[in-house]
């Protein structure tokens, strides 16, 4: 696919403000608290887009993806958490987070919070390869940012949550989790009791385990283990050696909240360094995902992220 042939008249669109939202076919489902692949399809198809450049943080292409994540929200019942969905960065110019909240329907239980994150920045443009310079992110990290979508239209939709759901999207996170920087703190001046964060990062193609996912920081807490017993599957969350290896909790945009808070904030994965080629690659493109593996994997997190907002006590914590 020769991309840079479009690049004139995608920089054209973009700098007269061209809303693609109206031609999504997204915005017609006529089932949207149903997670499907065409659903996952649709949202992957436009976040990893041409049009959006590669999504780096500070351009009109982040912009795009963020008018379009608002515009969901809207629709979804989704209400902003701050008094509009976008979150100016404090850390970073012309950026922002979009942050949306579910109130939870229990009058006790939602004073807690958990929160559902990923970041749906990318790198933008990089060195031409085969005429190709657009870097689409589409396993990194639009694949995570379609997950939370997912799940915050269907909670939007359904209510199904007694504590609340807040679901970000992270900007600047290729510039040093700038935006999780940004909003773990400013949570925390807000004075908001979270419960846990959990977090959604490359989960665009199967790994090669006996296990459909991986937990960093899975030896620190009991949250794999409660998610296993939630989804109803042993085999949903499992631990991978070289997470540890190379730190991984500390690496994506679940630290600054486990830095913030001291509660269980955890990524979710399924990129085991042998599944995919293409970090930070112009071919890190929408025709190398998996979307049935995506599909299956968002909708097996609904009975779990629904456990954690619905049970009595907080069953996920830290190992003393």
């Amino acid at each position: 696919m020769i991309k840079n042939i479009l690049l004139v008249t995608i920089l054209g669109l973009i700098a007269f403000g061209c809303k693609p939202l109206s031609n999504s076919k997204y915005n017609d489902r006529e089932n949207p608290e149903s997670v499907t692949e065409e659903s996952v399809a649709e949202l992957m198809d436009f976040l990893s887009s041409d049009l959006l450049m590669g999504r780096d943080s500070g351009t009109k292409g982040l912009e795009e993806a963020a008018n379009y994540i608002e515009h969901v929200f809207s629709k979804s019942g989704v209400k902003p958490y701050f008094e509009t969905y976008k979150d100016s960065l404090s850390n970073f110019k012309n950026a922002f987070n979009v942050v949306g909240v579910v109130e939870g329907s229990d009058p006790e239980l939602k004073n807690e919070f958990i929160v559902l994150g990923a970041h749906y920045d990318h790198v933008g443009i990089i060195d031409a390869i085969e005429k190709d310079s657009i870097a689409n992110g589409a396993n990194d990290n639009a694949s995570g940012t379609t997950a939370v979508i997912e799940l915050a239209e269907y909670f939007g939709k359904t209510k199904e949550n007694k504590r609340s759901l807040i679901f970000a999207l992270f900007a600047a996170e290729e510039k040093g989790l700038l935006g999780s920087k940004h909003l773990a703190p400013k949570l925390k001046e807000k004075g908001i009791n979270l419960y846990a964060m959990v977090n959604f990062e490359m989960i665009g193609v199967p790994m090669s385990k006996g296990y459909t996912a991986y937990l960093t920081g899975y030896e620190a807490s009991n949250m794999a283990a409660k998610m296993n017993e939630y989804s109803g599957d042993e085999n949903l969350v499992g631990f991978l050696p070289q997470a540890k290896e190379f730190n991984l909790f500390k690496r994506s945009d679940n630290y600054p909240f486990y830095e913030v808070f001291k509660v269980p904030s955890q990524t979710l994965c399924t990129f085991d360094f042998t599944n995919y080629d293409f970090y930070h690659h112009v071919d890190d493109e929408m025709s190398e995902i998996d979307i049935p593996h995506m599909t299956s994997f968002i909708k097996q997190m609904i009975p779990v992220i629904t456990q954690m907002a619905n049970t009595k006590k907080k069953e996920v914590y830290f190992y003393e």
